[in-house]
């Protein structure tokens, strides 16, 4: 109930904001499509000037929540926000990534942020295979997972700064409701809740 709540969701939003293919300074395009909630998201850089809906007090909570829970696994990874305070993790922005068929995303950090608090990302829809390898460079050593709906992954502690992607996205493997979401052939959503900037004073 909550992955198809977090589903429509996206939908909506995508109905406010049409999800983009990102063109890379370098010239390349981006396979998968994407759009922002809180702040929108430029390669390399977050644009306050363009207005995006906003990131909703709920998916702040389930983004501690989960960050909650990984931190009691691996206390590393709150990075000082973990269990006891999840309260100090204040996310203002999340990406919405829309892989199609054949879509991938490369290795790749996530260094846009002016500080280093995790990144808690969700999977929705078709199953996936998740390469998560180390901060120092794309090559060798990686761990490929498969990633199934509803799976939860944060990024936090020494691994905030993991080089990871997506090589495969495993088509027809999303659950049945998700069809009556997004149609016959439903693809992966992925949901990266980030904080960007420290919190202000008023929290």
């Amino acid at each position: 109930e909550q992955q198809e709540f977090l589903l429509r969701a996206c939908v909506n939003w995508a109905a406010v904001r049409a999800p983009r293919s990102i063109v890379l300074p370098g010239g390349g395009r981006m396979s998968v499509r994407t759009f922002s909630l809180g702040r929108h998201w430029v390669p390399y850089r977050y644009d306050d000037d363009e207005v995006v809906p906003p990131l909703p007090d709920w998916l702040v909570r389930a983004a501690r929540t989960g960050l909650d829970a990984a931190a009691a696994v691996d206390p590393r990874v709150g990075a000082g926000q973990g269990p006891a305070d999840p309260a100090a993790y204040t996310p203002d922005t999340a990406l919405v990534n829309l892989y199609g068929r054949g879509s991938t995303m490369g290795l790749h950090q996530d260094r846009d942020e002016a500080v280093p608090a995790p990144v808690v990302s969700i999977s929705l829809g078709d199953a996936c295979t998740f390469r998560f390898g180390t901060p120092e460079h794309r090559g060798r050593p990686y761990t490929d997972v498969r990633l199934e709906s509803g799976d939860l992954v944060v990024f936090g502690g020494p691994s905030r700064m993991a080089f990871h992607g997506v090589p495969r996205v495993v088509d027809g493997t999303a659950p049945a409701w998700c069809r009556e979401v997004l149609g016959s052939e439903p693809g992966r959503v992925n949901i990266t809740v980030r904080q960007t900037r420290p919190p202000t004073l008023d929290g």
